[in-house]
């Protein structure tokens, strides 16, 4: 028996991945599988279905994301991999937690209360997220689970559903789990300054050739009144030593064209060897099948067990 703390993550595919996905989450679940947790990653595409609605850009997103997942260094061997909706426990969880919890608590959510404030219609998918994410984690006993800093909210709900459902259950059955927030990429900025994400545009993709970093990189906003381009520097030290660069930007003050040069080398090499192998992947479309049918048979396992306690205590069976 594999007696590991259970880290667990999932990233939606609502399209190709960006350098912030990997040193935002996948950068820290490759480094953790190889030390002392025991992994279980998803593909949250049910999570997806709020914001993708088509079928054939979902199964693309789906196996790109996967095949980021397996470039990345993430080892089948180590790690449990498989897709949300292949584990219908993961929903069936969710409901039961709907029935414990009220509206008015939902509405604090971080997405809900910024489509509130912007005048948006929200859907019952968006608005009831938090508690999917909920049901994700508790499911597999998570000591941990990697997030950025925005996220952070996501590991508060997903204890509150567990200390309410064990309170009022009188049960100690789901363990609460910690966030683990890196400092140095708690948020991983964008080529405007924001944080990078696909709906701002302003992403560098994970698999980028070096004709798209170049533009990518080019297109990075400065400050013309600064002769130290702050938005080019945090990007840069996601690739690079900050010793190092503090020397280098400072021989190139007011250069902006020089250090975008330099970052978009330093990206390059460093991205060459995940590129090497996603295409490797990409060549030999069988791994991804049968990664994961292999994941979605050890979590549908592990899943199902935990909800036949579930039954028993709540007393549908």
């Amino acid at each position: 028996m594999n007696s590991k703390p259970i880290l667990v993550s999932g990233i939606k595919p609502t399209g190709y991945l960006h350098i912030g996905n990997y040193f935002g989450a996948i950068r820290q679940q490759v480094a953790l599988a190889k030390e002392k947790y025991r992994p279980f990653i998803f593909v949250a595409d049910y999570h997806a279905l709020n914001f993708v609605q088509d079928a054939e850009k979902m199964r693309t997103y789906i196996r790109e994301l996967v095949m980021a997942y397996l470039a990345s260094g993430l080892d089948p061997q180590e790690i449990t991999l498989f897709k949300q909706s292949e584990v219908p426990a993961h929903t069936e969880l969710c409901w039961i937690f709907d029935t414990i919890t009220t509206m008015p608590y939902l509405q604090r959510a971080h997405a809900y209360k910024d489509a509130e404030a912007k005048n948006k219609e929200i859907g019952v998918g968006s608005f009831n997220y938090p508690l999917l994410m909920a049901a994700d984690i508790l499911l597999y006993d998570a000591s941990v689970v990697p997030v950025g800093q925005d996220q952070k909210q996501h590991i508060e709900y997903a204890r509150d559903a567990a200390e309410k459902f064990n309170r009022i259950y009188k049960e100690d059955l789901f363990k609460l789990p910690e966030a683990y927030i890196p400092e140095e990429v708690a948020i991983v900025p964008g080529t405007d300054g924001r944080k990078m994400s696909k709906s701002y545009k302003n992403t560098i993709p994970l698999f980028a050739d070096r004709e798209e970093i170049t533009k990518c990189v080019m297109g990075i906003v400065t400050d013309s009144s600064s002769g130290h381009p702050e938005n080019v520097y945090a990007i840069h030290k996601l690739v690079r030593s900050s010793d190092d660069l503090d020397a280098l930007y400072k021989e190139n003050v007011g250069n902006y064209k020089h250090l975008k040069e330099l970052l978009i080398d330093d990206i390059d090499q460093y991205f060459a060897p995940l590129r090497k192998k996603y295409k490797e992947i990409k060549n030999n479309p069988h791994i991804v099948d049968t990664v994961l049918k292999e994941g979605r048979d050890k979590a549908r396992a592990i899943s199902e067990a935990k909800m036949e306690r579930v039954r028993q205590i709540i007393g549908v069976a």
